[in-house]
């Protein structure tokens, strides 16, 4: 009974269900095309950001690059793939490559790259998207430049000339990727050798500084020797020039004095009487207590 009255209603009773039936669906179909509308509106239009463009699909052929704002496409047939074109960081934690002399390094990369705006359709057409740009022409340049170049370079040069090692990968790199794609710069951020070889580089190193310290104390003992030296002169100097002046003052002390013996002796032989001038200049005036027999008394000249 209840399967009756539900398929009565469903199907209607007479001409007065026939009119409802046509009612509903019409009030369908105007749903169902305005749904279809809607949709074909929400897809008619697209938005492309800054630092980035799109790429056009037209059932699946590339018709045109979308440039960044808004834009409008074909609802259902045409489709937009957005390749970014700012700049990026392609990081490689493990280069593994060796020495000029032979030493096991493993290098830590990274390396800034960008996708030129004017390529994104051939970009797509050739490789996809960008992560087929970078390992298609990327990666495996950079891991064949690092090694041929860090090659050229021995261990201790590859330290100690890190930024012409950089220089010469990144011009390297550079050279080798040919494509749509701008290698903007490649940075050696770390160069990782054995526990072993980093430990004989430390014990090198500071033998290196126990040399130069041994240096620097010849060098100082030296110059306090020469300074020693030179002191020691100029004391000599010092010692001999008072020395040399002693002489002179006594040089001429003594030709002073010979010089008046010399003039007291001229002036004695041009005048004997003056012997006796002096001694009597210089008597106190009292007469000896004794005399020899036969003596003249002095300054008198009698016996």
């Amino acid at each position: 009974m209840a399967k009756l009255v539900l398929g009565r209603a469903l199907a209607g009773d007479g001409d007065g269900s026939s009119v409802g039936g046509s009612r509903r669906a019409k009030i369908l179909l105007y749903l169902a095309v305005a749904a279809l509308v809607a949709v074909a509106a929400s897809k008619s239009f697209y938005t492309v950001d800054e630092g980035e463009r799109g790429v056009i699909l037209r059932t699946g052929a590339v018709v045109g690059t979308a440039e960044p704002g808004l834009g409008f496409k074909i609802p259902f047939l045409d489709r937009i793939v957005k390749i970014s074109v700012q700049s990026r960081a392609q990081i490689y934690e493990q280069v593994e490559t060796y020495s000029r002399d032979q030493q096991a390094a493993t290098m830590k990369l990274s390396v800034n790259y960008r996708l030129p705006a004017n390529e994104v359709e051939r970009i797509y057409a050739e490789y996809g998207s960008e992560d087929g740009v970078v390992q298609r022409l990327i990666d495996r340049r950079v891991f064949e430049q690092a090694k041929n170049v860090f090659g050229k370079f021995n261990a201790v040069t590859a330290i100690q000339e890190r930024m012409r090692l950089n220089s010469e990968t990144e011009n390297a790199i550079r050279d080798a990727v040919k494509g749509p794609v701008l290698i903007d710069s490649v940075q050696i951020e770390n160069i990782d050798f054995s526990d072993a070889y980093e430990q004989s580089i430390e014990n090198r190193m500071l033998a290196e500084v126990e040399v130069q310290k041994l240096r620097q104390n010849a060098e100082r003992e030296k110059v306090q020797a020469e300074i020693t030296v030179t002191q020691a002169n100029a004391q000599a100097q010092a010692v001999r020039a008072q020395a040399e002046a002693q002489a002179a003052a006594t040089r001429l002390a003594g030709e002073a004095e010979a010089d008046a013996i010399r003039a007291k002796g001229a002036a004695l032989r041009d005048n004997p009487a003056l012997i006796d001038l002096i001694a009597a200049e210089r008597w106190n005036g009292q007469l000896p207590a004794t005399m020899i027999p036969g003596s003249a008394v002095p300054f008198i000249g009698t016996k």
